[in-house]
């Protein structure tokens, strides 16, 4: 993935240039709660600024489209009022109009920005809008505009021509810094280049870095090299699994979807999740490992209980089994001990890692010893192993455990992360400018 960065451009002293960010932060009652994706988008901008660009920033937040959609669907419960006569779908929608812009707006990202930037940051009310068009036609050169929510537009996800020339109205030059979202066709991450409409671009410096140390391991890592993949389902990630068998020498499995794989070896699962219909794709999975002389590690022992924690954090009674001997009527939630043991073993004798997924329910401190193990065995092997943690809920676990300072690179996106993992394109790069 040899594609131009923001460092390959040139004189960019009062040249117009638009900046796709992440800026999809966590708020509380319109206060952000943390603003890891602004400081990760500060060195694109304050390079482009120290240059002299003119530079407008855009990024989305949250799911208005539910809304703010060509086709509006209502969910579940507000389905249920109008069914039963409650209120009218026009009614909900209107609501929704006056409630989603105060609630999605990033209007607390641009103050904070300008916080951060010293004052060069303003905020258009709109996106295509004549607030935005004053904005940017009244920049100096060394300034800033963030313009509101992109996806306040259906247009934006449906990747429509006529709102990605209004968008780069006249940029002259596209930096895509928003890895969270490069696996998304959308407006603002790949049509307006797909299109023509801006020709010059790049990625910012979050990018790069995903690409050379992430894409870089998966294409060519020092060995052993260790994948370990957890999470929920094995729908979710099944051409991750086949993927990272053929790339790595070792593939460890945990987290809900080991126990699709325990009950493809003959397993008593209990009422441990299960993917019934990809029993026969794990066989194909445990074979394909087999047969190409990897190993693929599964449980040998279990955390189970009687049922799942409601709350989330609530205390709750466990005990740990043979993965082999789980109870009929009960359900895996953890790795066990024996488990913990075997997987940092493979760590520890490993020069490159990544990592995807937790290995049980990680938000119950009785249920997260088995990633607080993984984390650690990680933790362990920093400055001798490269050690990818590929976002989602095991940057969140290695962030909230105290981790992420002894890993060697935190992705900042879950699903660019596994469909890079996947080996596929992800449109959000492919369609940047490659170096000459």
């Amino acid at each position: 993935m040899n594609k131009m960065s923001v460092k390959d451009l040139k004189d960019l002293k009062g040249k117009k240039v638009l900046v796709r960010c992440d800026f999809n932060v966590p708020m509380k009652d319109g206060v952000i709660t943390d603003e890891n994706r602004i400081i990760g988008a500060l060195p694109t901008i304050k390079y482009l600024l120290d240059a002299g660009a003119k530079v407008t920033l855009c990024s989305h937040m949250g799911k208005p489209h539910s809304i703010f959609s060509s086709e509006v669907k209502l969910n579940k419960k507000d389905q249920k009022k109008v069914e039963a006569g409650e209120t009218t779908k026009e009614a909900i929608i209107e609501k929704a109009l006056k409630d989603e812009p105060k609630k999605l707006t990033l209007a607390p990202v641009a103050a904070r920005l300008n916080e951060l930037l010293g004052g060069k940051v303003v905020f258009a009310k709109d996106v295509i809008g004549p607030d935005a068009k004053a904005k940017r036609d009244a920049l100096k050169d060394g300034e800033a505009v963030l313009l509101e929510n992109l996806r306040f537009h259906w247009e934006e996800e449906k990747k429509e021509e006529n709102f990605c020339k209004a968008l780069a109205y006249d940029a002259e030059i596209y930096v895509n810094d928003a890895f969270g979202t490069a696996h998304r066709s959308h407006a603002s991450t790949a049509a307006i280049v797909e299109y023509g409409i801006i020709k010059t671009a790049v990625c910012g410096f979050l990018i790069e870095k995903e690409l050379s140390v992430m894409a870089a391991t998966l294409e060519n890592p020092a060995r052993p090299f260790v994948a370990i993949l957890g999470g929920a389902k094995v729908a979710d990630k099944l051409n991750v699994i086949s993927n990272l068998l053929e790339k790595c020498d070792t593939l460890i499995i945990g987290g809900g979807m080991a126990y699709t794989f325990l009950k493809a070896k003959g397993y008593e699962v209990g009422t441990s999740l299960l993917d019934e219909e990809k029993i026969d794709y794990c066989k194909e999975m445990i074979a394909k490992a087999e047969k190409s002389g990897k190993k693929l590690l599964l449980p040998i022992d279990t955390v189970v209980t009687t049922h799942f924690p409601d709350p989330i954090d609530a205390p709750i009674e466990v005990e740990t089994v043979d993965s082999d001997k789980i109870p009929a009527d009960k359900m895996g939630m953890d790795i066990g001990e024996k488990t913990r043991a075997l997987y940092a073993e493979a760590v520890h004798s490993a020069k490159s890692v990544v990592w995807n997924g937790p290995m049980g329910v990680f938000e119950n401190p009785t249920l997260a010893k088995g990633t607080i193990a993984v984390a650690q065995a990680l933790a362990d092997v920093y400055g001798k192993c490269t050690t990818i943690i590929g976002g989602g809920d095991s940057a969140a676990a290695v962030q909230q455990l105290g981790f992420a300072d002894k890993m060697s690179h935190i992705s900042t996106g879950g699903g660019a992360s596994l469909e890079l993992f996947e080996g596929k394109v992800l449109p959000g790069i492919a369609c940047l400018n490659d170096k000459k």
